[in-house]
């Protein structure tokens, strides 16, 4: 007994910090690191932009109909004839919450508060104040998991409204993703505006999709842009979920 409490009086403090430790390695195990975001998130706070997130939303609210102005205003420029223009389908969806989302995958993936049980089913399109979100990839009949449009795995088939050059749109985790250009030689400026394409199979048409930020002709084997989501993908609250079928 004396060499146990020679032992722990020697050693108590050691003992208590690497008890602590492997506590909290094993709490930022269980949560993701959801704790340490959250107090990184109110340590900073007082450093961050005054800008609110209600202010956030209503301008990317703003450049959503700026985008959608353009697409119509170019859609005129060639003439479509009205009665040829497929039906919106804005006229119906499921408004949602967002319940969860990963520290590991803020970019790639969320979790909103509606499922089967509400009329949601997989491959169903999600969009935000803004412009598009992503796509329903599972069901549960009371939420839903969203594929994001700036996850690596999503590939989105969209097009420049001012001179209609088309291509593939690839995300990389952030908040802006790769355009590779189908055409050698594309007619593409920095400020253009990008929606999705009427040959896109998993998404319906005219989708606004972000702005060209840079762009590089020589980039091989294909020209490439990147291109800024016009919805604020990392501050998601609430999400817009429409009915697709898929077109493959």
């Amino acid at each position: 007994m004396d060499s146990i409490r020679s032992w722990w009086e020697r050693y108590s403090f050691q003992t208590a910090i690497v008890t602590v430790g492997i506590g909290l390695a094993w709490v930022i195990r269980q949560t993701q690191g959801v704790a340490i975001m959250e107090t990184y998130q109110f340590l900073s706070k007082p450093f961050q932009s005054s800008v609110s997130k209600q202010e956030l939303l209503q301008d990317a609210q703003v450049r959503e109909l700026k985008y959608r102005l353009t697409e119509l205003e170019s859609q005129n420029q060639r003439m479509k004839e009205l009665l040829k223009v497929k039906a919106s389908s804005t006229d119906v969806g499921v408004w949602a919450t967002v319940i969860g989302r990963g520290a590991d995958s803020w970019w790639n993936q969320i979790l909103i508060g509606k499922g089967s049980n509400d009329g949601i089913r997989a491959g169903a399109v999600v969009v935000a104040p803004g412009g598009l979100v992503g796509r329903v990839t599972h069901v549960s009949p009371n939420s839903s998991q969203i594929l994001l449009v700036s996850d690596p795995n999503s590939q989105v088939g969209v097009i420049v409204s001012r001179s209609r050059f088309s291509g593939m749109l690839k995300g990389q985790s952030q908040n802006t993703a790769i355009l590779e250009f189908f055409e050698r030689d594309p007619d593409v400026k920095v400020g253009d505006i990008v929606h999705t394409s009427q040959f896109s199979t998993l998404f319906p048409e005219n989708v606004p999709v972000g702005r060209i930020k840079s762009i590089n002709l020589d980039k091989q084997p294909s020209p490439e842009a990147i291109v800024e989501f016009s919805s604020p993908l990392g501050l998601l609250e609430y999400v817009k979920v429409y009915p697709f079928q898929d077109k493959r």
